[in-house]
């Protein structure tokens, strides 16, 4: 069977829910389609399709048979040439709607003027006043030209037997400007039957006007949901200084190429990621993982394009480039997130399926009770709250009310450090109760140092290192590291091993110098020493233990040659960060493969008081399920390679990093910062992004609720108020304005400051 592949197709002409929601539809039933996710705010749809079955072309054929446009997107451009595509599209569309919103204003105000240029006798002699035909000719221009794409897009609509919200508007428009145009050129109709002819002229300018002026406030409003995007683009420099030839040169940054020497000052940012061979500096990172502290790099370390030198000048080579970059794939990561879904959106598409038609049910329901219920004038009264109906049902609110919190929120995350794979991730973030953090590399540092050697009686301390390192070169383990380490910067010679074998969590052997030697945990060694020699192993693991450092115990043949402290500093951070986690209600888990003695030293320190000990790999996944079964949903935190079953187990996975690791692949959340402050920032972030959804949703719901009656004249009988037909179009189009600015607080939201908790 083929493996799933995934394509971001751009779909144009989509205005509203009831749009995203046919197209939705369409790809989910498409054979060979798993799963299909339509944006709204980003104009996109994103498969995953079985190339077996479907493929990219016939995607775009189903979308197009919708009658939305659709084509396969540029095989060379980039995310930031996508996004930088998508914002000149959306300030042509800004202006273009705000220069046909100025105009339709102008006209409309004319209309309404115009009845005042002629007497009204005209009309009660059956003749149309010069000024109707005015009117006549100023609409024409403004449903032809201004709101020409509501007309189209519907009769489009209409053809592939859907509605949208382009037809409640065009039906509407459509229905009063026949009406006006019958009072114009036959009013002695409605004299003969008692009723004085009235148009409607200025009510179809001003609608079409307003709903203009709403898509362009919604246009710009858009826009501003990606700042935090366009911000992360615009920091790659567009230049790099690099040496050629024994010469420095500049060159722009898609020529440089992989190995080229990359020659930095000062003040500037650094074009490409490289490696520094040359001098040492302070680098700002915070575009990249949130903090404001400079890091300082030396020769030997990586530093990344869009930061910035802030000390000296130093040469790096030149390492990934191009979509290989760090900031070329958050840029990517952030447009993938903000295509997604937020499992919340369900609701309104669900709405959204059925919505149109019943609203055009409601508006000939209101016609026919209107005309029913008789009086003077009932004509006029059935046509204006039928029509204005149709115009105050616009779901566009609902479409936009969960796609532009994703987008900011998402944008948000990024500034601070934290990068989120989408609208499921953030909403299940929301729902965390319990944190478990894996210990090494999340609450410590990560990078353990031996602190101490115990040879054992007739070895001497640089046979006992010299045998452990040549065991633990071969490991990517941190501890392993640690020792090989501590053995190479005192000059000690690392004799050769071969025939390496490794228990995961546990240790290590290999043949070194014609014997056996073992390197690991009590545990490990237990079966492969005589009985009496692991009780003194065990004892002397304890014993080392007990002053919060990490044992690691070496054995030769079947005989313990002495014992290797090492420490892993805990972070500075992690304990006010575990205690604002607790400060939000959530349960804070230390799970890790060292000893209970060991673990329980650094629990104290952190402030954790919920502590698992000795558990393998696997094992971690097992806590994870055991947890989950016990009603909690559970967020694992830790490094993204060695926690990599128990960060897809639970159910949201954290990766903590220096923001280029692979875990950016293999996390829910990755903290682009090694600092587990950044899981309560996710989780507040996500809790405040979950509000404002619901709150965007509950106005977008409620504003369909109230409005349509008001505009079905539901007043009328008790007050004698109706809707008038431009009222109706103001309000629809501030309700999606509405539900992108509400959106749009969010870029405002920081995380709490430590001080808050105490720290």
């Amino acid at each position: 069977m083929s493996a799933d592949r995934s394509i971001t197709v751009p779909v144009s002409g989509m205005t509203c829910a009831a749009c995203q929601a046919r197209v939705q539809r369409t790809l989910t039933k498409t054979p060979g389609v798993a799963v299909a996710s339509v944006n709204l705010m980003t104009n996109s749809a994103t498969v995953s399709y079985d190339p077996a079955i479907t493929s990219p072309e016939q995607l775009v054929d189903a979308i197009r048979e919708t009658g939305y446009g659709a084509e396969l997107p540029a095989p060379d451009r980039t995310a930031a040439d996508e996004q930088a595509a998508q914002d000149e599209a959306r300030t042509r569309e800004f202006v273009e709607l705000r220069n046909k919103a100025i105009v339709a204003f102008v006209l409309g105000l004319a209309a309404m003027v115009g009845p005042m240029l002629l007497p009204m006798e005209s009309v009660r002699a059956g003749r149309a006043p010069a000024s109707w035909w005015l009117m006549l000719a100023a609409t024409v221009v403004v449903v032809l030209w201004a709101g020409r794409d509501f007309y189209v897009r519907a009769w489009r609509a209409i053809r592939h037997g859907s509605a949208d919200m382009n037809t409640l508007i065009s039906v509407g428009t459509g229905a009063a400007l026949v009406f006006s145009i019958v009072a114009t050129v036959a009013p002695g109709l409605f004299v003969a039957h008692g009723v004085a002819p009235q148009v409607y002229y200025e009510a179809v300018i001003l609608i079409i006007a307003f709903i203009l002026a709403g898509r362009a406030l919604e246009a710009r409003a858009k826009r501003q949901t990606s700042q935090a995007l366009r911000r992360l683009i615009d920091l790659q420099p567009a230049t790099a200084r690099i040496v050629r030839d024994a010469t420095e040169v500049d060159v722009p940054v898609s020529a440089v190429r992989h190995g080229d020497l990359v020659i930095v000052r000062p003040g500037e940012r650094i074009p490409v990621d490289a490696e520094i061979v040359d001098g040492e500096t302070a680098v700002d990172e915070s575009m990249l993982t949130g903090e404001s502290m400079p890091v300082n790099k030396h020769i030997g370390d990586r530093v990344f394009g869009g930061t910035i030198n802030r000390a000296g000048a130093f040469g790096a080579q030149a390492t990934t480039l191009g979509e290989q970059s760090a900031l070329a794939r958050i840029v990517k990561l952030m447009r993938d997130a903000q295509a997604t879904r937020a499992p919340i959106q369900n609701l309104a598409d669900r709405v959204s399926a059925v919505f149109v038609p019943v609203v055009m049910s409601i508006a000939v329901l209101t016609f026919i009770v209107w005309i029913a219920a008789g009086g003077t004038g009932v004509l006029l009264q059935a046509v204006t709250a039928s029509v204005s109906v149709l115009i105050i049902a616009c779901p566009c609110a609902m479409g936009l009310a969960v796609p532009t919190a994703v987008m900011v929120a998402t944008g948000k995350a990024a500034e601070l450090g934290l990068l989120i794979k989408g609208g499921e991730a953030l909403e299940r973030a929301g729902k965390i109760d319990t944190v478990v953090l894996d210990k090494t590399g999340t609450i410590t540092e990560g990078r353990p140092v031996v602190v101490g050697l115990r040879a054992s009686e007739g070895v001497d301390e640089q046979t006992l290192i010299s045998l452990a390192a040549a065991v633990e070169r071969w490991s990517e383990h941190p501890l392993a590291q640690a020792v090989v380490r501590y053995t190479r910067e005192r000059g000690i010679a690392i004799p050769e091993s071969t025939a390496f074998t490794t228990s995961p969590g546990r240790g290590a052997s290999a043949l070194v110098e014609g014997g056996r030697v073992s390197v690991g945990n009590a545990a490990y060694l237990a079966g492969l020493v005589p009985q009496h020699s692991s009780q003194a192993a065990q004892a002397l693991a304890d014993d080392i233990a007990q002053g919060g450092k990490t044992p690691v115990l070496v054995m030769r043949d079947e005989t313990v040659v002495g014992a290797i402290a090492i420490a892993d500093p805990m972070r500075q951070s992690s304990a006010g960060a575990i205690r604002r986690m607790r400060d939000a209600g959530l349960a804070v888990v230390m799970l890790t493969g060292d000893t209970p003695s060991t673990a329980a030293a650094i629990a104290r320190e952190a402030g954790v008081t919920d502590v698992v000990a000795g558990v393998l790999p696997e094992g971690k996944t097992a806590e994870i399920v055991r947890r989950q079964q016990g009603g909690h949903v559970v967020a694992m935190v830790g490094d993204g390679i060695n926690d990599a079953p128990a960060l897809a187990q639970a159910d949201i996975g954290i990766a903590i990093g220096g923001g280029t690791d692979v875990a950016i692949d293999a996390s829910d959340i990755t903290l682009m910062r090694p600092d587990v402050s950044g899981v309560a920032s996710a989780i507040e972030l996500s809790r405040r992004t979950m509000r404002t959804m619901r709150e965007n949703l509950f106005w977008a719901f409620v504003y369909n609720v109230v409005g349509i009656p008001l505009a079905a004249g539901v007043l009328y009988p008790a007050f004698g108020l109706l809707l008038n037909p431009v009222i109706a179009s103001a309000a629809m189009a501030l309700s999606s304005v509405s539900v992108v600015t509400n959106s749009l607080r969010l870029r405002t939201w920081t995380p709490r400051r430590y001080e808050e908790t105490g720290i």
